[in-house]
């Protein structure tokens, strides 16, 4: 190995552990806005509205991941609008059905978002532009995982003036 390199060998492990550690706070490892049960029905939320069928669905794209960091920055003024709404389907869930959303049968699933696209109306057409945008924008917003619906309307990587691609 040649002469200095375990020092940035060892900076950059530190600097993985410390990014990793930072991502592990109240709201659980993976994420920075949700809770874990939160993310959860977020998660099957978003893939009932754009499942998987020969093409990825909305959790191969990463939907959840897009909202929740965007709860942080860009949407932050909807956040509590999340929370009722998270909680409104949960609970609706297992009125129903005596589980939380997560853990219903699609059917099931489909069946409570009749309710709330009814009854909550401003909330399902929130989360179902917030999940669109998700699936349909650019990866660096954290969704739209491995450009799944660029590739899927066989769309070519759009060139943006002055910003490098991302291939993550």
């Amino acid at each position: 190995m040649p002469p200095g390199q375990w020092k940035r060998r060892t900076f950059l492990s530190a600097g993985v552990a410390a990014a990793v550690s930072c991502r592990s706070g109240p709201h659980g490892p993976n994420w920075r806005f949700f809770t874990n049960e939160e993310g959860r029905t977020v998660d099957a939320v978003c893939e009932c509205l754009i499942p998987e069928d020969r093409d990825p669905g909305a959790r191969q794209a990463g939907v959840v991941d897009y909202i929740d960091i965007q709860l942080t920055k860009a949407l932050k003024k909807h956040q509590r609008a999340y929370r009722q709404g998270i909680a409104m389907v949960d609970a609706t869930a297992r009125k129903r059905f005596g589980k939380s959303f997560a853990d219903l049968d699609s059917g099931q699933q489909a069946d409570v978002l009749d309710d709330v696209e009814q009854n909550a109306k401003p909330f399902f057409q929130l989360i179902l532009a917030h999940t669109q945008q998700g699936f349909y924008g650019d990866p660096r917003h954290g969704g739209n995982r491995n450009r799944a619906s660029w590739k899927m309307l066989g769309l070519p990587y759009p060139q943006i003036r002055g910003r490098q691609r991302y291939d993550g």
